[in-house]
């Protein structure tokens, strides 16, 4: 009975060991006698019992390794670099994964380090920013041609980082500082010279105007004094007389303008009533004057007496 017992025991153990499961996106290699058999894939599997085992399993999902890297540009600028790798088993090439490469990660690191620096000292460092795609493609087009022969694939190369030196992030700062505040300056002068131009432009429209006013009001004046004389004559007082007065009440009126407000600009000299007269009469000579002068300009001058005139008068 004990021995039934042991041999019931050790069918069962047999029989459980004769089953195994994979997971999903996992691929087990299986080994009889220490050497390769098969590779099973995700679901319920069967093995020989003490001749098969699992030897390992295998990732297939994509997995992704980062790589940093110190390199120098054609500038003489270190920077480091951050390439990351994703790649992936083959699904049919789970054997060559397994026993051709012992330490894919390092394989792969030791692939990005000789492109890296085959072709980043070859380029500026603005450039490596502008290019790092290429860098990218050219990483990856080698890893493609290197790791397919072991089982892997690389889905894609990435850029991830670039990191320049310290001092030299400092001097790019300050260089884009300067360039912001030149382009700032440069829009700051052109919007004070719009403000100027129209400052101008209003003082110009104001100018303009005050003049049309000015003129209207010398002009309604002029009517006002036409008016004035015009009435002072229908009562006998002659066109002199008329003026001199019509001066004097402008004068009063200005006084009056000036003593009305304690803020007026306004200053009148001289202010005494024989002072309005005296620049009527100076008007009055510089008008005489100015046509005497525009006559003898037309060529009229006067006629110098004759011989004949002169004896004439001797005569008499």
């Amino acid at each position: 009975m004990t021995y039934l017992g042991i041999i019931v025991f050790i069918g069962l153990v047999t029989l459980f060991a004769s089953f195994f499961t994979v997971k999903q996106e996992t691929a087990a290699i299986v080994e009889r006698l220490g050497k390769f058999h098969s590779v099973r894939h995700a679901g319920l599997q069967l093995k020989i019992p003490y001749l098969d085992r699992i030897s390992k399993r295998m990732n297939l999902r994509i997995q992704q390794l980062d790589v940093m890297i110190d390199t120098k540009t054609l500038d003489n600028v270190f920077v480091k670099m951050k390439i990351s790798v994703q790649f992936q088993v083959i699904r049919t090439q789970v054997a060559d994964a397994f026993y051709r490469l012992e330490s894919p990660h390092d394989q792969i690191t030791s692939y990005v380090f000789d492109v890296v620096r085959a072709e980043v000292p070859k380029l500026k460092l603005d450039d490596v920013f502008l290019k790092k795609d290429d860098i990218a493609i050219a990483v990856k087009a080698e890893l493609q041609e290197a790791m397919q022969s072991y089982g892997y694939d690389i889905i894609k190369a990435l850029v991830t980082d670039i990191d320049p030196d310290e001092q030299v992030k400092h001097a790019m700062n300050r260089i884009n500082a300067a360039e912001r505040e030149k382009t700032a300056a440069e829009y700051e002068s052109e919007a004070q010279r719009i403000r100027i131009v129209a400052v101008a432009k209003a003082e110009a429209e104001s100018k303009k105007l005050q003049g049309q006013g000015i003129a209207d009001q010398r002009r309604e004046i002029a009517k006002g004094l036409e008016e004035s004389v015009r009435m002072l004559n229908n009562v006998n007082i002659n066109s002199h007389e008329a003026s001199a007065l019509i001066v004097v009440t402008q004068h009063y009126d200005t006084l009056h303008s000036v003593g009305a407000s304690n803020r007026s600009n306004l200053v009148l000299l001289p202010n005494s009533p024989t002072a309005a007269s005296g620049m009527l009469n100076d008007l009055v000579a510089a008008m005489t004057t100015a046509n005497t002068v525009g006559e003898m300009t037309k060529g009229n001058y006067p006629k110098p007496p004759n011989d004949h005139d002169h004896n004439t008068n001797n005569s008499r």
